[in-house]
């Protein structure tokens, strides 16, 4: 037990003692990303429509440069009028998912009645920021969270920050590494009132236009059948579009840029007559 004289007490501060005594911990080199590879989920969108919200995202995750699943979902239904999309580390996604699910079915079975829209936004939130200390190791996850507020009878979007802040959108939000990249595609075809049907290709062509430039973004794999995970929350509840829709919906985008991107590639044709201008 080390001694000190009155004249040299190092005070209450242990952390200054410990230093003073030459007992600092030694730190990680790295981060703990950098020691365990961790899985990471990216896109996510939601749109405001007309009847509720829109919520997508795609099917990719990834650990570093490589794919560690193809088909992973990250929408989830949260309860009937309400649901959550992940973006980051997926293990703590999903257990945070889980719990969200758990809390809000004993909420109502105590009470009687659901918790409001408002509440289990504040709900995430607080659970966000109870991941604060793995998110500075690396383990960050923001969720987007939506629902239909049978209160106010509309769509309410929120997003979240690492801190737990909370953040409630008037028309779409978007998270994930490809996030800034569909919120510019949703950016431009948005408008007040759309429709159920405009809505869902809205989102399909932000994740489309997201997965061409980001790599941890998945694109729709044909092959093997794989498409994004498109759900819709109106006064009905919570639904998921088959995916035999969005097949069909991304045939159509497909086909769609694929006339853009041939009618671009001809080259203008030349006339003989006057000597090789441009017609």
């Amino acid at each position: 037990m080390p001694f000190f004289t009155p004249s040299d007490d190092p005070g209450p501060d242990f952390a200054s003692l410990v230093r003073r005594l030459g007992l600092d911990p030694v730190l990680p080199g790295v981060t703990l990303e950098g020691r365990i590879p961790v899985t990471h989920a990216t896109t996510v969108v939601a749109i405001r429509s007309a009847d509720g919200v829109i919520m997508a995202g795609d099917r990719r995750a990834t650990s570093g440069n490589i794919i560690a699943h193809r088909a992973i979902e990250k929408v989830f239904a949260a309860d009937r009028h309400s649901g959550v999309a992940i973006a980051g580390a997926a293990g703590p996604a999903m257990e945070m998912v889980k719990l969200f699910q758990l809390q809000l079915e004993h909420y109502e079975k105590v009470e009687g009645s659901p918790l409001s829209l408002e509440g289990k936004a504040n709900q995430l939130a607080q659970m966000v920021r109870s991941n604060l200390p793995a998110a500075m190791q690396g383990l960050m996850v923001v969720p987007i969270f939506a629902g239909y507020d049978t209160r106010r009878s509309t769509g309410r979007l929120f997003q979240y920050d690492a801190t737990g802040g909370r953040y409630e959108e008037s028309h779409f939000t978007t998270s994930g590494s490809g996030g800034s990249l569909a919120a510019s595609v949703i950016k431009q075809g948005y408008r007040d009132g759309l429709e159920r049907d405009d809505a869902i290709d809205l989102a399909i062509s932000a994740l489309f236009y997201a997965a061409d430039d980001d790599s941890a973004t998945g694109g729709p794999d044909l092959i093997r059948g794989i498409y994004p995970v498109i759900a819709t929350i109106t006064a009905q509840g919570f639904r998921r579009v088959d995916d035999a829709e969005i097949a069909e919906r991304f045939a159509g985008l497909v086909a769609t840029l694929t006339g853009r991107e041939s009618g671009a590639s001809r080259l203008p044709e030349t006339s003989t007559e006057t000597g090789g201008s441009l017609r």
